[in-house]
């Protein structure tokens, strides 16, 4: 059961971070890291959607599962200033 609220709790704290900018690092396959920015656009019941930064002329959205977080294959960082906070899930 805990991994079923460790979701709901990685889904309640990024809803609250709806139209924040952040820095999205995810695996990309075959030790390949994508980082990329851009804005937490939506929140939905088990993906949220990140539309990312404008490279040349097309916007692109990504998607990924509240899993992604828990088990680390997506990290998010969300940039105030000059800082970057990392959202993760720590068991309490």
């Amino acid at each position: 059961m805990a991994g079923k609220n460790a979701l709901t709790e990685i889904k309640r704290s990024l809803e609250g971070l709806v139209g924040e900018k952040i820095l999205l690092r995810a695996n990309g396959g075959r030790r390949k890291t994508i980082e990329r920015t851009g804005v937490l656009e939506e929140t939905y019941p088990s993906v949220f959607v990140v539309k990312l930064d404008q490279e040349g002329e097309s916007f692109k959205r990504v998607s990924y599962s509240y899993a992604d977080i828990l088990t680390e294959t997506v990290e998010l960082m969300i940039c105030k200033e000059d800082e970057h906070i990392r959202v993760s899930y720590v068991e309490h």
